[in-house]
C-alpha cells in the first residue's frame, strides 16, 4: 500500500467526524480478518471426514488448501489497484459477499473438483477482503488512532487462528463437516450490514496503468507451478505432465520477476530485494522456513488422526498446544531479540524448529501424550520466535519510498511459500505410500516420516542461510546488543 493511498482524499467523508467511530470501523474490518483466519485453520482437522464425503483421500484435499492460497496470491498484488479503480467500500462489500457465498458453495460441494472451485472463489474474495479492509481503515482513521486501531483489527485474526482447529474438530466429530463453512454465513451478513451502515462511500481514485503483462505472468507461473506439484503427488499417470507444468511455471515465474525489474511501474516492485536484510528474511532463508512451517499446518492434523488414530475433536485440542506455544513465547520475544539479536534468534529458532519437527518421526501410538504435547508446544514456540523475528527484520532497512512494493512482495511470497509447502507435503505422503504399496497407496503412520524429515531439513537450511547476516542485522529496530 502506497503513502498516497494512505493519505489520499477521503471523498465524501470528513475524517475528523469519523474519529469517535474508530472502534466501530476497526471492528468491521476485524470481522473480515476473523472470518478469513478462522477459515484458514478450521478445516484442517476435518480433512479425513471431508475426504470420505468426496470419496477421495485426505491427502488429496491438499488441493483444496493450495487452490485457496493460490487464488489469494494471484489477486493480492492487484487489490490496491482494483480498490482505487472501483472504490474501496464497494470492493470491500463485494469481497465479503463473495467470500460468504463461496463458503456456502463449499458446504454444498459433493466432489473434490466442486470443492476446489469453491475454495478458489474464496481465495479470490479473500485477496480483496483483508487488504482492502485495511485500506478503508487507513483512509478513514486519524493518525493518532492508527496504532491502537490496527492492534484491535489484528487481535480477532489471532483468535480465529487459535479457535479454528478445536471448532473444526468438534463439528467434524459431533456434527456434519459442512457446518464448518456455514459458520461464515452469519459473520459475513453482519459484516455487510455494518459496512453499509457505518462506512461512507469512498470515491474511486485516479490509478496508474495496470501491469497486465506482469499480472498474467504471475498468474501463469504460480498456477502451473502449484498445479504441477499437485499432479506429481496425486495422479500416477500424469506425473510427467506434472513435472512439465512445474518447470513451465518456474520459467514463467522467472519471466515475471525479470519483467518486474524492467518496467517503470510494475505490478510488484522487487527493488527491496537489493536490501540484504529484506532479501534474507523474505526470499532466502525466510522462504525456506515458511515452506517448512506449512508441513505441520497440513500434516499434523492428518498425522494425529490417520497415523495415531485420534478423533477430529481430540486432534483439534492437541493442535491447541502448537498454538499455545506460538502465543506463549510472545511474552519474551521482544526481550530475546534485544538480548541476543536477530541473527542469533533466526539461526537457533530455525534449527530448533527443525529438531522438534524431526522428532515426530519417532512418535507412534505407544508414545506418551506428554511427549507429544511437548513437541507440539516447543515447535509452536520455535515457529513463533522465527516468524516474529522475520516480520520485524524484513522491513528494518526498507526506506519509505520502497515500502509499498516490499509489503506487496512479502505478502505474495508468504502465501506462495505456504502453498508450495502444503503441495510438497502431499507429494511426499503419496510417494511414500506408493513406494510401500503401489497397488493400494493408502497413507499410513510410517508414510509421515519423509515429510517430517524434509520439513526439518528446510528449516535447518534456512538456519544456515542466516549465517550470512551480520551480527548487527536489524539492530536499528531491536536496539539489541
Amino acid at each position: 500500500m502506497s503513502d498516497s493511498q494512505i493519505h489520499s482524499d477521503h471523498g465524501q467523508a470528513d475524517p475528523k467526524a469519523l474519529a469517535p467511530g474508530t472502534r466501530a470501523l476497526a471492528l468491521i474490518v476485524a470481522t473480515a480478518f476473523f472470518m478469513e483466519n478462522l477459515d484458514l485453520t478450521v478445516i484442517a482437522t476435518a480433512l479425513p471426514q471431508m475426504a470420505e464425503a468426496f470419496a477421495t483421500t485426505p491427502v488429496a484435499l491438499s488441493l483444496g488448501l493450495t487452490s485457496y492460497i493460490l487464488a489469494l496470491a494471484i489477486v493480492l498484488p492487484a487489490s490496491g489497484w482494483i480498490a482505487d479503480r472501483w472504490g474501496a467500500r464497494r470492493v470491500f462489500m463485494l469481497a465479503i459477499l463473495g467470500f460468504t457465498l463461496a463458503s456456502i458453495l463449499c458446504s454444498l460441494s459433493t466432489s473434490l473438483p466442486q470443492f476446489v472451485c469453491a475454495r478458489s472463489l474464496q481465495g479470490l474474495s479473500g485477496a480483496m477482503m483483508s487488504p482492502v479492509g485495511r485500506l478503508v481503515f487507513l483512509r478513514l482513521t486519524d493518525k493518532k488512532d492508527l496504532v491502537r486501531g490496527m492492534n484491535f483489527i489484528t487481535a480477532p485474526g489471532l483468535i480465529g487462528t487459535l479457535i479454528g482447529p478445536p471448532i473444526g474438530g468438534l463439528i467434524a466429530t459431533y456434527a456434519d463437516w459442512r457446518w464448518i463453512f456455514l459458520l461464515n454465513l452469519p459473520i459475513g451478513l453482519i459484516g455487510l450490514i455494518l459496512v453499509r451502515r457505518f462506512i461512507p462511500d469512498l470515491k474511486p481514485e485516479a490509478t496508474r496503468a495496470f501491469d497486465l503483462t506482469g499480472f498474467c505472468l504471475n498468474a501463469l507461473g504460480l498456477g502451473c507451478l502449484l498445479f504441477g506439484v499437485d499432479l506429481l503427488g496425486h495422479a500416477q499417470g500424469l506425473r510427467m505432465y506434472g513435472a512439465g507444468l512445474g518447470l513451465f511455471g518456474l520459467a514463467m515465474g522467472w519471466l515475471a520477476m525479470r519483467h518486474y525489474r524492467r518496467v517503470e511501474k510494475p505490478l510488484v516492485d522487487l527493488s527491496a530485494l537489493d536490501i540484504p536484510t529484506f532479501a534474507a528474511a523474505t526470499f532466502q532463508g525466510g522462504s525456506l522456513f515458511r515452506m517448512a512451517i506449512a508441513v505441520p499446518i497440513f500434516v499434523l492434523p492428518l498425522f494425529l488422526q490417520v497415523g495415531l488414530g485420534l478423533s477430529a475433536f481430540e486432534t483439534g485440542i492437541m493442535i491447541l498446544a502448537h498454538t499455545f506455544g506460538d502465543v506463549g513465547i510472545k511474552v519474551i520475544t521482544t526481550w530475546m531479540m534485544k538480548r541476543f539479536g536477530f541473527r542469533t534468534i533466526l539461526i537457533f529458532s530455525g534449527f530448533g524448529f527443525g529438531l522438534f519437527v524431526a522428532a515426530f518421526v519417532g512418535v507412534d501410538r505407544q508414545t506418551s501424550l506428554g511427549l507429544i504435547l511437548f513437541l507440539l508446544l516447543a515447535s509452536g514456540a520455535a515457529r513463533s520466535l522465527q516468524l516474529t523475528a522475520l516480520a520485524a527484520l524484513q522491513f528494518a532497512d526498507v526506506p519509505k519510498d520502497q515500502m509499498t512494493g516490499a509489503v506487496t512482495y512479502a505478502s505474495v511470497n508468504q502465501h506462495v511459500n505456504r502453498a508450495v509447502g502444503i503441495a510438497l507435503s502431499a507429494l511426499l505422503l503419496n510417494l511414500s505410500a506408493a513406494w510401500r504399496d503401489l497397488a493400494h497407496p493408502n497413507v499410513q503412520l510410517e508414510d509421515f516420516a519423509p515429510t517430517f524429515i524434509v520439513g526439518a531439513l528446510l528449516a535447518a537450511i534456512a538456519g544456515v542461510r542466516y549465517l550470512a547476516l551480520p551480527r548487527t542485522a536489524g539492530q536499528n529496530v531491536s536496539k539489541g546488543r
